[in-house]
């Protein structure tokens, strides 16, 4: 047995047991992974895949077996690459971040410069996607940590640590008769027209629980992924914007009115993430404390040996 069949293996899984795209994903040919797969289960003397005709249909019973044995392997030949980069080349390498467009936009930027500085060999490479790519990338190995308000701590697979809290903010303009009142109600803004995050991205999950508790039906005009269209749209009269706070914090226009929503909505956890079992560099637990002061070294190192519930916020 050998690395490429336990590769194809895996491949075969991610693809939904269609090896013609795991062949694709891995630079070769189906008839060339199917050859290995079965090469393997001979080996073994178990079938890690029922079929129909040539077709793949399942994971056998003794294939989930082998699958987690494979999964493991290839995650240690991973960290075995890692540790050999890290020690020919103490300072150096590539940092894959994997995250949404808010913490990308309004959050990283302040950390990834301390970073360049603390670290100036290190390259960068910043992956922006909805929360479930994110933990997906992080899974995949595509990114080495992965920060997002939803889903991360959806996968038993990722170990995940909570960064920082933020609220929601209402952003409307100066002669909108809201702006004149300190304390909005979710009465006073259910039947405005509503500009705000698509479902799955930045906390949009507790303004629609708020709303629905309530039994009120918000007139949500235009959804988008970018803060920074919210209030675009909200700057050309459309409407009237849910925002999180730190989009609009150090705004460059300053033209509109914020009024905050924490009340209303609650608080939202950011969270870090990385693959369980990982050899983490030394720049990347670097960049994990420049992210927030409540994260260390030593606290993230206990997180990934399996006591993650040792730290709350």
């Amino acid at each position: 047995m050998n690395l490429h069949q336990f590769r194809f293996v895996q491949e075969a899984v991610r693809r939904n047991l269609n090896l013609t795209e795991a062949a694709k994903a891995l630079h070769t040919s189906q008839p060339g992974v199917s050859k290995a797969i079965i090469e393997l289960e001979e080996e073994l003397g178990i079938e890690i895949f029922a079929r129909h005709g040539k077709r793949l249909k399942r994971i056998t019973e003794p294939g989930q077996q082998v699958l987690q044995s494979i999964q493991i392997i290839l995650r240690e030949v991973g960290n075995l690459k890692r540790i050999g980069d890290e020690f020919s080349a103490q300072d150096s390498g590539t940092l894959s971040i994997a995250t949404t467009h808010t913490q990308a936009r309004y959050v990283l930027p302040t950390s990834v410069a301390r970073l360049r500085e603390a670290y100036p060999k290190v390259h960068i490479s910043l992956h922006q996607a909805t929360p479930q790519e994110v933990a997906r990338m992080v899974l995949d190995e595509v990114a080495e940590i992965g920060i997002a308000t939803e889903s991360l701590a959806d996968y038993p697979d990722l170990v995940t640590l909570p960064c920082y809290e933020w609220s929601h903010v209402l952003v409307l303009p100066p002669a909108h008769p809201l702006a004149h009142k300190e304390r909005v109600g979710l009465e006073d803004i259910a039947h405005e027209p509503l500009i705000t995050y698509h479902p799955s991205f930045t906390g949009r999950g507790k303004i629609d629980q708020a709303f629905a508790t309530r039994q009120l039906q918000p007139r949500i005009v235009l959804e988008a992924i970018d803060s920074d269209v919210i209030k675009t749209y909200v700057r050309l009269g459309l409407g009237i914007g849910i925002v999180a706070e730190m989009a609009m914090k150090d705004d460059p226009v300053g033209d509109l009115v914020v009024r905050p929503l924490g009340h209303l909505f609650g608080q939202n956890v950011t969270r870090v993430a990385f693959k369980r079992g990982a050899y983490l560099r030394n720049f990347v637990y670097r960049f994990a404390e420049l992210l927030s002061p409540r994260l260390s070294r030593e606290l993230i190192a206990r997180a990934m040996t399996g006591h993650v519930h040792d730290y709350e916020l």
